[in-house]
């Protein structure tokens, strides 16, 4: 059995910061034991939840900050991600594979979450994302 770990890294939304993310998804990967194919889901789809709580929930404003959680049970690692923003409509976001969208520049970031994540779900209107990876 594996022993339970929660941990937590609050960062302020500053571009530069994306490498203690980084950081934290490789230890957590590499205490883990994740496959390499894993890794990489985990890896994008963390980032760009980071990238959006930063971008998108908190405007940019180094002032602000981004809570980034992990917790792990024998079945899976999931990571939760929550910014000081208002939230967002996470139901209705246009589809990224819409011909009238592809040539678009943003608008995948959810889709990746989605496609890549085990499983994803939104808490507090959209502040705060929690990202399922199975063992």
């Amino acid at each position: 059995m594996i022993p339970a770990r929660n941990e937590t890294l609050k960062i302020n939304s500053k571009p530069d910061n994306m490498r203690l993310v980084e950081r934290l998804i490789d230890d957590v990967c590499q205490v883990f034991n994740v496959h390499e194919d894993s890794y990489g889901n985990i890896l994008i789809a963390v980032t760009e939840a980071v990238n959006n709580a930063m971008y998108h929930g908190n405007k940019n404003n180094p002032d602000k900050f981004v809570n980034i959680g992990f917790q792990n049970s024998d079945k899976q690692l999931i990571f939760s991600i929550s910014d000081e923003g208002n939230g967002f409509d996470y139901l209705g976001l246009p589809d990224p594979t819409d011909p009238a969208n592809i040539e678009k520049i943003s608008g995948r970031g959810v889709f990746l979450m989605k496609n890549l994540a085990d499983s994803i779900e939104f808490e507090h209107n959209g502040q705060t994302v929690k990202l399922a990876f199975n063992n």
